[in-house]
């Protein structure tokens, strides 16, 4: 095992504060006499040979500025090969930037491949929970068996966090995170637990949430569990928004703009993801992680530049406009669209995998109506763009899988080449996951009766919560959707609902 170089801390934007009482000055900076590691730690975009460890200093979640000095922090981070640090492989040291928010992103390399390993940092006498990873399988060996869950849709207020404490007993090669990491809307009543403040709209606002969120304990049990692999939605900066178009109305672009630089920024600082500090609103995320020639990880992003959606929508439900059907709507773009499809050319892996946000598969809510009701938020909104992906961009890949959150429902979905033909082949296969808290907007038994009259939809749960578990072998892909007791209460227990297995050649996903 070798030794391994650190990259850099986190860059942000931050405004100054006074240094309260908790803070002793000294000449190597200020020394913390609180823990300041309330957000736990976190691991995520694995390498064969190396990965990101990630921690935000914070000593109360509740203060301005997580209750830090506008000073940086020297922070000393250890990796090892066992959890008890008796085998040492790398450590080093950062500085922890107030214009970061406090946050650490260091990408370690010179790692064995496909091992575990264990991460913590210190600031002075206080010490991080010790955090759990895993490396990637060397390039070129197909590994024996690839295990993912994906997560989305976790609304604070709409119930407690237990699916990831289920989700870190597993033993996991990743956690595919595909959108609603955190729910931008202000304070509701009702809920199972309370948010308060306003909607976000600034760095101090985005920075308290994500606070909020981050000090979850079962959240933070599952990002000390394995490596995470993360992709945005809406609510990360507005719901629904589409490119530099908010979903409000009148509000200017260059308004949003600044809105969507501070989220974008705030997502990244709490994320652990090999990426450069984005500088403005526009920041690229869409990247491949690669698993060996087992499993490879198309991490798509269909929010930052799509065209609008369908216009004079009351709800994300609704029949199809005609901007639905132009050959301009898109989802992706057109850079990401050709990326993609490099990416997939170039693709040696056994299984290629997108994970994207909105359901792919086209459903039509009422099919006994002339226009049918769609989600219009989702690839049923951009009826051509998906007509390229699946018709065009896929062409002859095959084993291609797509994992998707956003719509808080479980869903097994054959992927078409063209909905419109009772004929075109199927090209793929759709694993959507539920959500871990957020609830599905429609009545299960209106979706089971508009199901009966399209076949290419497989297997549909709106009423449970929880996560899908995705193991894939040389052979095939078991999908398990794994559902909690309930979200009310802290103590839910968890079993697996329904489970599908799709065989390697053969798209589509049947009962296992």
């Amino acid at each position: 095992m070798l030794g391994a170089l650190a990259g850099g801390a986190a860059l942000a934007a931050m405004p100054s504060v006074s240094r309260g009482p908790l803070f002793v000055p000294s000449g190597a900076g200020p020394t913390l006499a609180t823990n300041p590691f309330t957000l736990g730690v976190a691991s995520g975009d694995p390498l064969s040979d190396g990965i990101v460890l990630w921690t935000r200093l914070v000593v109360d979640p509740a203060a301005p500025a997580g209750g830090m000095p506008a000073e940086p922090v020297r922070v000393q981070w250890e990796l090892a090969a066992d959890e008890r640090f008796r085998k040492k492989v790398s450590k080093g040291v950062v500085r922890a930037q107030p214009d970061d928010a406090h946050a650490v992103h260091v990408d370690v390399r010179g790692l064995d491949p496909a091992h575990d390993w264990f991460f913590r940092f210190r600031v002075g006498d206080h010490e991080s929970p010790i955090g759990r990873t895993r490396t990637a399988p060397a390039d070129g060996a197909t590994a024996k068996q690839l295990v993912f869950a994906v997560a989305s849709c976790q609304q604070y207020h709409r119930g407690y966090f237990t699916a990831h404490r289920h989700l870190a007993e597993e033993d996991l090669d990743a956690v595919l995170f595909v959108g609603d990491y955190m729910y931008e809307s202000g304070f509701q009543s009702g809920g199972v637990r309370e948010l308060e403040g306003p909607e976000p709209t600034d760095l101090d606002a985005y920075r308290a949430r994500y606070a909020t969120y981050k000090s979850d304990p079962n959240l933070q049990a599952a990002h000390a569990a394995c490596p995470w692999v993360v992709t945005w939605d809406d609510h990360e900066v507005d719901n629904n928004y589409a490119d530099s178009v908010s979903q409000d109305a009148g509000v200017l672009e260059a308004d949003f703009l600044t809105r969507r630089a501070a989220a974008y920024r705030v997502w990244w600082e709490h994320q652990p993801v090999r990426l450069d500090r984005p500088t403005g609103p526009d920041f690229q995320i869409h990247r491949t992680v690669e698993f060996g020639r087992l499993a490879q990880v198309h991490v798509l992003d269909t929010r930052q530049y799509r065209t609008p959606q369908c216009e004079d929508v009351a709800s994300d439900l609704g029949p199809r406009c005609e901007a639905a059907f132009g050959a301009d709507a898109t989802l992706l773009g057109d850079e990401q669209e050709r990326w993609l499809e490099r990416s997939l050319r170039k693709s040696d892996a056994r299984w290629n995998v997108l994970a994207q946000q909105v359901l792919m598969a086209q459903s039509n809510f009422v099919p006994t109506t002339p226009e049918g009701i769609f989600a219009l938020d989702s690839w049923d909104g951009y009826v051509e763009a998906r007509k390229r992906l699946l018709g065009t961009t896929v062409n002859g890949v095959e084993n291609l899988v797509t994992v998707t959150g956003d719509i808080h429902a479980a869903w097994v979905n054959d992927l078409k080449a063209d909905y419109s033909d009772p004929a075109s082949p199927v090209v793929g296969t759709e694993l959507v996951g539920t959500s871990i808290t957020s609830l599905f907007p429609v009545g299960n038994d209106l979706v089971y009766t508009a199901m009966a009259d399209q076949p290419h939809l497989k297997y549909f749960e709106g009423q449970r919560r929880g996560y899908l578990r995705c193991t894939f072998e040389k052979s095939e892909l078991r999908a398990d959707h794994r559902f909690v007791s309930t979200t009310q209460a802290p103590d839910a227990t968890i079993e697996t609902g329904a489970s599908f297995v799709v065989e390697a050649g053969r798209p589509g996903a049947e009962p296992a």
